[in-house]
């Protein structure tokens, strides 16, 4: 693990973006304490499936309906 400061990852950002690809995790400091962590992006454990969850969710007919006046009243308190 690499700690830089922040003027030199602002100045050699493309080259330490590189080595992070390349599996470096890099540690961003100011002042020498660390405030942040460029780390490679890791793709999802495992690709989504649309309708996979079809039947485990139920909407009511009126979740979109205009709400009662006393509840209305209450966010306006």
């Amino acid at each position: 693990m690499t700690q830089v400061n922040i003027h030199q990852a602002k100045t050699h950002l493309s080259r330490l973006l590189a080595r992070v690809v390349a599996g470096e995790e890099i540690v961003i400091a100011k002042a020498g304490k660390p405030i942040a962590r460029l780390v490679p992006v890791q793709p999802p454990a495992q690709d989504r499936v649309p309708g996979d969850d079809e039947g485990q969710v139920w909407i009511a007919d009126d979740f979109d309906a205009p709400l009662p006046e006393e509840v209305l009243r209450e966010f306006e308190k």
